[in-house]
């Protein structure tokens, strides 16, 4: 499965305190012919952008209130989702203007569910993170979410008055909106209270603490949100998930980053993004803005937190049980829930603002001109490598996936009929996986005060098999990791522990 990965740039990580230095990109189908969507250059990236804007919707204003798009998963789980995907993958060096060799890229993130992210090289290294040899350094105070310790991120203080406060973090990248920004503020004071709750233990032992909470959460609460039980259960023997059962993620040395997952199945979370969230009783906006519809401001980041932003973390995540619907002041203070899993991202993201991306904005089309210049295989064949039947062109939909009837395919469009045809039995691997989802939906009840269930689409066995493959091997692949150190360590509150615990335990409850 695995081959050679490259050689790495010297020096970027060599300051680095975790037991893996860097990581590799490769491939899990090395043997799969790549996909082309064209006879040159020129036609696929025209043929490709005419499949991003298939699968970019109509604007829709951020709303507050009971949405047709929802799913059955709280909104914060998308960002949890971002905020993962920076601890496992960073990649400065590919560009999507030529053919990219994912062997000869260097993941500039440890290969490892171990808060590189959050914890940077560690205080000797980078002593502007931390207050003290033990505590994160925190910003200043935001209001607005009734949280009286609310904190923006630790930030630079540029000699030029104009220029933007930068965070002080592990990863830049987790300053991208205001959601993101502040769930990596939730991770330093989940640490903090660590500290404080365990003062003689030293950093290390805290340190492992918090990653054993986290890894938890990866996988018994984050993955079965998003990949079908049918293909979780796959993975497991006696209810425990086992290595044995890993047919395709199979890494004969270190963990490696597979373009299959990074470039393709775990770009999931793009769908999941709303047109906007309800902060707090005051702040409702867009996710980026939107200035074609009058909406100049948008959550973006990579500058001091408007003070007014602090977050009511009830509205993302199921801290406390909320109403699902109701009147005005009731909708403003709901539980918001992430959009479907589907081949339909919303207006903002496509046509990000230059801080975030750029040539092209729109991020649908970065993400399949990426899978074409990294030589991704289509859908289709690693269905087949897998052995598992692949979807029929008229099961390859664009669009949002709210109509529950599986007959009924009002506003879905074909892929098959864009560019020519081009796409027929050659569908892109990322347009692919969500397409499957349509079939793998499941009733999730929704943690509010009415009797409430949604269908909700999850990642089904191509997708799925991949995603699940990929966090199992690089959990079994580190020495560090829960499964391998305490394989049934728990938190203290058991086998329920979620995301909610994380937060609560965070905010001091």
């Amino acid at each position: 499965m695995s081959g050679k990965h490259g050689t790495p740039l010297r020096g970027l990580m060599s300051t680095k305190s975790s037991a893996l230095s860097h990581g590799y990109f490769g491939r899990m189908f090395r043997h799969l012919h790549h996909g082309e969507f064209g006879a040159t250059d020129t036609e696929n990236i025209s043929n490709l952008g005419e499949l991003a804007k298939a699968m970019t919707s109509d604007f829709d204003a951020p709303f507050d209130g009971k949405d047709e798009e929802e799913s059955g998963i709280p909104a914060l789980y998308t960002y949890l989702g971002q905020f993962i995907d920076h601890d496992l993958t960073f990649d400065p060096v590919s560009t999507l203007a030529k053919q990219n060799d994912p062997d000869a890229l260097v993941d500039f993130r440890t290969p490892a569910f171990d808060l590189d992210n959050v914890y940077g090289r560690g205080p000797d290294d980078q002593p502007y993170l931390y207050d003290g040899d033990k505590l994160f350094l925190l910003g200043g105070p935001l209001q607005g979410g009734g949280d009286p310790n609310a904190r923006d991120l630790p930030r630079n203080t540029p000699t030029d008055p104009s220029k933007p406060k930068r965070a002080l973090i592990g990863d830049p990248r987790n300053d991208e909106n205001a959601i993101v920004s502040q769930l990596q503020g939730l991770f330093l004071r989940f640490h903090n209270r660590m500290v404080s709750d365990n003062p003689t233990l030293p950093l290390k032992e805290v340190q492992k603490l918090v990653r054993y909470h986290y890894q938890y959460i990866v996988l018994n609460d984050f993955l079965p949100r998003i990949v079908h039980s049918s293909v979780l259960s796959a993975l497991k023997t006696a209810r425990k998930f086992d290595r044995k059962e890993l047919k395709y993620y199979r890494p004969s040395n270190a963990p490696f980053m597979p373009v299959e997952f990074s470039v393709a199945a775990y770009r999931l979370g793009h769908s999941m993004v709303r047109p906007g969230y309800q902060l707090n009783d005051s702040i409702l906006l867009p996710i980026f803005p939107v200035p074609t519809k009058s909406l100049p401001e948008g959550l973006t980041g990579f500058r001091e937190m408007n003070p007014n932003w602090g977050i009511d973390w009830g509205r993302f995540v199921d801290i406390d049980t909320r109403q699902y619907d109701g009147n005005d002041d009731i909708k403003k203070r709901r539980l918001q829930f992430a959009y479907r899993i589907d081949t339909s991202a919303v207006t903002p993201l496509g046509n990000l603002p230059p801080s975030v991306a750029s040539d092209p904005s729109s991020l649908p089309l970065r993400n399949l001109l990426r899978g074409w210049r990294l030589g991704l295989p289509t859908g289709q064949s690693v269905a087949h490598a897998m052995g598992v039947a692949p979807l029929e062109d008229d099961q390859i939909l664009l669009g949002k996936f709210t109509n529950d009837d599986p007959n009924d395919l009002t506003e879905l469009t074909p892929i098959a009929t864009i560019a020519g045809g081009v796409f027929a039995g050659n569908c892109p691997l990322w347009t692919y996986i969500l397409a499957e989802t349509r079939s793998f939906k499941e009733s999730v009840k929704l943690p509010v005060k009415e009797n409430v269930s949604l269908l909700t689409p999850r990642l089904g066995p191509v997708g799925g098999r991949i995603v699940a493959e990929v966090f199992l091997g690089i959990m079994f692949g580190d020495g560090n990791s829960y499964l391998n150190k305490e394989p049934n360590w728990k938190p203290k509150l058991g086998t329920g522990y979620a995301l909610k615990d994380f937060v609560k335990y965070a905010l001091g409850r």
